[in-house]
């Protein structure tokens, strides 16, 4: 494509390689060789990035003998665009004297854009600066001109929710209507579940089945069966909605959904895989409704290990839609009437609310309580197992967002994995487990998740990091030592973002077509099977089970799974497509939410740690929502500050007061920069 063949001279060039290019926000950049996040990344200095902008497929010349800043980095130049990665950009309209300018939305897009008078252009509603608008990039082959485009929408007002939304749609290629071929597919389907489905499968409509699921949840894919079988045993059926019942593969719906890989969830809103008739209704797990289901029957002894596993295609009619909360209180709180207190979300927050726990009589309430702690006994030893032999305690709390009516961010909430969590958590990665181990030993065509051993210089790096926090553990390619320091970050006052990191420094899990093993819970079997409604990896994995259940009944397999491994590479890249657009909603629903904390009156106080130290200030996290913000020198009141020898404290010349690592305060929000993405605060008192 366009070439960047500088004769500036640098030191000397030893070979080339390909891969895709990212920016930082000071402009310089790394490429990611051959487009595998895993391998060491080559270096990109500001003034050596030539023409290329984030994500282009690059060629760059790397320098001999010059070493990044990690070991098997290397250091580079751009000297061709192979492929541009984006033609729009998103950004905010501005005026400079009788000049306009979009600023783009991403701060690693550091260039401005030059546009025409937009008031002599063809878009209507005629956008004015402070809009939020889509530019058409023009071509850009010598750095020394300016990058220019064309404006060819208008989103709405900047920081508007809808204007926001709609930025990240366009950025990320994320799609809210689905063509007129999958919608008249939908329409066809029918809205209830007819009797003649039901036919053949294993009747679950009068044993207790129910859902546990977040206050948000859209749609609900999963729920749980428990019977007594006498003798100590007990048989938990982990239902899944059967998608693959209703989306044929080779459909308008089945394709759709392939290429959209899975459903994105953004703060206040979902960009679905599938129609809303399939994923808000006929395959949603709704309370008091028929539904076809798939399902894993794990039979337990009286020491709650498993004696037999079993499959097949039910019907089920759930009992309850709980949220986790409501769970947490039938397993730990024993007056009915507290219980009976609890809230149901707000019908604009979740697909539905289910009954309120105030209109059961008691013996519901006492079976549902009977139930779910006895689930809870039994997934306590699953837990208490699986950590034992080695998997790791990955579980991380998470800010959960929560908007208005009009889509303004006006609650945050820290959401603890705590045991209603968990619960659900260890029998879908039982089932997961289960589904997995059957299609490797039955040698069934099959996509798995993947999540490779780490790599171990990146591993004795991380090692060395928190050592500098006082955390010392031996060497982490032993996954004894690998425990022992997520026990450590349990309790550390920095435990979160010293978590963050760890991740960071393991290998992203995948999809694959061969069952190569899940280092993270330490399973030699493991695949997606229990969310065919937000993923279409759980979806063939459905297909591939139906065509074992129907073999099993003497038929014939009806499902071939084809190209696999092109399959399993494509889900992989739209899963990490839609988690950096989830990424960026909460971003940008954060700015928002403390943004509106500027108008108040009385500003709200929050807790804080302090997590670094400069000579200028200090960085901060917030305690309940775990957000990250700055605290400047001068924002510290009637003192001159300077940092200590030891480089952890801000001291007071005059009164001596500190502010040092690992301190905690209260702040109250000074600035927000929504185009940086910045949130400085200043303390409280």
């Amino acid at each position: 494509m366009s070439n960047n063949k500088s004769g500036r001279r640098g030191p000397q060039a030893d070979d080339t390689v390909r891969g895709v290019i990212q920016f930082r926000a000071g402009g310089s950049a790394f490429i990611i060789v051959g487009g595998n996040r895993d391998e060491p990344s080559v270096q990109i200095a500001p003034d050596d990035t030539g023409v290329a902008l984030p994500g282009d497929s690059v060629v760059a010349r790397i320098y001999h003998g010059v070493a990044g800043k990690r070991p098997g980095e290397r250091v580079g130049r751009v000297t061709e665009i192979l492929e541009r990665n984006r033609t729009t950009i998103v950004g905010d309209l501005r005026r400079e004297g009788r000049n306009y300018i979009v600023a783009p939305d991403d701060p690693r897009f550091v260039y401005e854009i030059a546009v025409p008078d937009p008031t002599r252009s063809s878009v209507r509603p005629v956008p004015h600066p402070g809009d939020k608008v889509v530019v058409k990039l023009g071509e850009w082959r010598r750095r020394e001109q300016p990058l220019v485009g064309e404006i060819t929408d208008r989103l709405g007002r900047t920081h508007e929710p809808r204007a926001e939304l709609l930025g990240i749609f366009i950025k990320h290629g994320l799609e809210p209507n689905f063509p007129p071929d999958v919608e008249r597919e939908a329409a066809a389907l029918p809205d209830r579940v007819h009797p003649r489905d039901a036919e053949g499968r294993r009747d679950y409509r009068d044993i207790p089945v129910f859902t546990i699921d977040p206050d948000d949840a859209k749609d609900f894919d999963d729920a749980l069966s428990i019977e007594d079988l006498g003798h100590g045993d007990t048989r938990v059926g982990i239902h899944i909605a059967d998608v693959s019942h209703y989306v044929r593969h080779g459909t308008a719906i089945d394709r759709e959904a392939r290429t959209r890989g899975n459903s994105t969830y953004l703060v206040g809103t979902v960009i679905p895989m599938l129609p809303e008739k399939l994923s808000n209704g006929l395959c949603s797990l709704v309370e008091a409704q028929d539904r076809l289901c798939k399902a894993v029957f794990l039979t337990f002894g009286p020491d709650f290990r498993i004696k037999e596993t079993d499959y097949a295609n039910t019907v089920i009619r759930s009992r309850k839609r709980l949220t986790y909360k409501q769970a947490y209180a039938l397993l730990f709180e024993d007056n009915l009437e507290k219980i009976r207190a609890m809230p149901v979300p707000p019908k604009h927050q979740t697909g539905s609310t289910g009954r309120a726990l105030r209109e059961l009589e008691d013996y519901e309430l006492e079976d549902l309580q009977a139930w779910i702690r006895h689930l809870w006994r039994i997934g306590g030893a699953l837990r208490r197992e699986r950590m034992a032999h080695g998997s790791l305690d990955l579980d991380m709390p998470e800010t959960k967002i929560f908007v208005d009516p009009q889509g303004y961010a006006d609650r945050l909430e820290r959401i603890e994995q705590d045991e209603s969590h968990q619960l659900i958590e260890e029998f879908m990665l039982a089932a997961n487990e289960a589904v997995a181990r059957l299609t490797r030993t039955q040698k069934l065509p099959s996509l798995y998740r993947v999540h490779d051993n780490p790599d171990a210089e990146k591993l004795n790096d991380y090692r060395q990091f928190v050592a500098t926090f006082g955390i010392k553990v031996g060497d982490l390619s032993r996954r004894e030592e690998v425990v022992k320091l997520l026990s450590i970050l349990k309790t550390h006052p920095q435990g979160y973002t010293l978590r963050t990191q760890f991740l960071r420094s393991l290998k992203k899990a995948c999809y694959r077509a061969t069952p190569d093993g899940h280092f993270g819970l330490h399973k030699k079997d493991y695949t997606h099977f229990t969310s065919p409604i937000r993923r279409y990896s759980d979806l063939v994995v459905h297909q591939v089970l139906q065509s074992y259940l129907t073999r099993k009944e003497g038929g014939a397999a009806r499902h071939d799974v084809r190209g696999i491994t092109q399959l399993a590479e494509h889900l992989s890249n739209t899963e990490i497509n839609s988690t950096e657009a989830e990424r960026e909603s909460v971003k940008i629903k954060l700015l928002e939410f403390f943004e509106r904390e500027l108008a108040k009156k009385k500003r709200t106080a929050f807790a804080a740690i302090i997590t670094d130290v400069r000579r200028h200030g200090f960085f901060i996290e917030l305690v309940e929502s775990m957000t990250f913000g700055f605290v400047s020198a001068d924002a510290l009141g009637d003192d001159y500050y300077q940092l200590n020898q030891e480089g952890n404290a801000l001291v007071g010349r005059r009164k001596h007061h500190r502010f040092e690592l690992n301190g905690r305060l209260d702040v109250v929000v000074d600035k927000v920069d929504r185009f940086k993405r910045v949130i400085d605060f200043r303390p409280a008192s």
